[in-house]
């Protein structure tokens, strides 16, 4: 058995494919100071949105890389606890063409590459559904070739109170040298279900949003004002949202996967 590790100091990670930041609050949701050092993000709307947040206060001041294809993961080497993100959906899912490793969308390769070059304790990773029948072995296998251990599995924004369900697979791995421990009072004990106290919801259409909510009309699209700039920004926002990880789903997905790494450990 290896040095005996945990998660109860400050976790300095790298976010990849960030979106709206939903993967990070999951685990903050958990209990797990985590601190961010840098995201990586394509979307140039979605950059808008991260460096808005950053401004704000709402998220972590970190600088926002644009190509994950080129990310230069070799300087955060010995530097990182772990590595998070949503990678495109596009290959795996059931409303796609589903062409898999053949689709120029695939970036589990560089992600896998910049594992390598950083090795993070840990990393956590989402995706569809579709990904269970497509892609999930090749994803377990690699980390586990490269000296992690894995577990996975399904959830669902239903199962923390959402009127919806959006399942998706999360992905766990660490370090296999490593046990990791997460203490009872921050991971929430027992309370695996049920989310936590502060479990909120957006307002539905029509109705007044909440000062938390991100705003429906952004910045732009009211100075702009013209139908086809709205539209524009309306569909990119539509897209950050249906692309994005249910915090409260993400935090489900850490506690469990957590629970399961460490009873793995206990029965050896």
């Amino acid at each position: 058995m290896g040095d005996r590790i945990d998660v109860d100091s400050t976790q300095n990670i790298i976010s990849f494919c960030t979106g709206y930041g939903g993967i990070e609050d999951g685990i903050r949701r958990a209990g797990v100071d985590v601190r961010t050092v840098c995201n990586v993000e394509i979307e140039a709307f979605v950059q808008a949105n991260l460096v808005a947040k950053i401004e704000e206060g709402r998220m972590d001041n970190a600088p926002i890389y644009s190509d994950l294809k080129t990310f230069p993961a070799r300087i955060f080497r010995g530097k990182i606890h772990g590595l998070i993100g949503g990678y495109p959906c596009q290959p795996f899912s059931s409303a796609g063409k589903r062409k898999g490793e053949e689709d120029p969308r695939h970036l589990w390769p560089y992600i896998r590459e910049h594992v390598r070059a950083i090795r993070p304790v840990w990393c956590f990773f989402e995706n569809v559904r579709g990904h269970t029948t497509m892609g999930l072995w090749r994803v377990l296998s690699d980390l586990e070739e490269d000296g992690y251990r894995t577990e996975w599995g399904l959830f669902s924004a239903e199962e923390t109170g959402a009127p919806h369900q959006r399942i998706r697979v999360f992905i766990l791995a660490y370090s296999a040298s490593r046990e990791p421990r997460q203490s009872q009072a921050r991971n929430g004990g027992q309370d695996i279900g049920g989310g936590s106290e502060d479990t909120r919801w957006p307002a539905r259409p029509g109705e007044e949003q909440y000062e938390w909510e991100e705003p429906r009309v952004t910045e732009a699209q009211s100075e702009l004002g013209g139908a086809v700039d709205g539209l524009t920004h309306r569909v990119d926002r539509l897209r950050l949202l249906g692309n994005g990880v249910v915090p409260q789903t993400a935090e489900l997905a850490w506690k469990t996967l957590w629970r399961k790494m460490n009873e793995a450990y206990q029965d050896e």
